[in-house]
């Protein structure tokens, strides 16, 4: 059995902020040469992005890949809606969660897995303000102790 090999290209720390992830999965994402080109680089940047699904496909929205310089005509739109790769079935039971239960496709991370670019994708629901003000002061909290304890050894 070969050794898969992963290579985080980003990350979307604001997703965490923002949202509660209830389930994520990995998607393909459908990306021209010049594109692939300029991830391998790093220059992505997924803050802004969703997902949405229409006509029982999935797009990725708001993704900004930065064109590569040395792509001259072969660059594409860096805004441009990209298409994922999933399974028919799976869409169906994003879509049915996304318009009953009011959650929503935001995608987490862009890596390799290989020589192939993925996505995980992370099924959110939105958090209040007093959630984000929880979740900060919990992390305040655990930031005194750390500090309290290195400082006593």
């Amino acid at each position: 059995m070969a050794k898969e090999n992963f290579k985080t290209i980003t990350e979307n720390r604001k997703a965490r902020h923002e949202y509660f992830v209830i389930e994520s999965m990995e998607t393909g994402i459908e990306l021209v040469g010049t594109e692939v080109k300029s991830l391998r680089q790093g220059s992505v940047n997924l803050k802004d992005s969703w997902c949405s699904i229409d006509n029982g496909e999935l797009f990725i929205k708001g993704m900004h890949i930065s064109p590569y310089e040395k792509g001259n005509i072969f660059n594409r739109d860096p805004m441009r809606v990209r298409k994922l790769l999933m399974h028919r079935k799976e869409i169906n039971r994003l879509f049915g969660k996304v318009k009953q239960d009011g959650l929503t496709l935001i995608p987490l991370s862009l890596y390799f897995k290989g020589s192939k670019v993925k996505v995980k994708l992370g099924l959110c629901k939105g958090k209040k303000l007093y959630d984000k003000r929880e979740d900060a002061a919990k992390k305040d909290a655990k930031r005194q102790i750390e500090r309290a304890v290195k400082n006593n050894y």
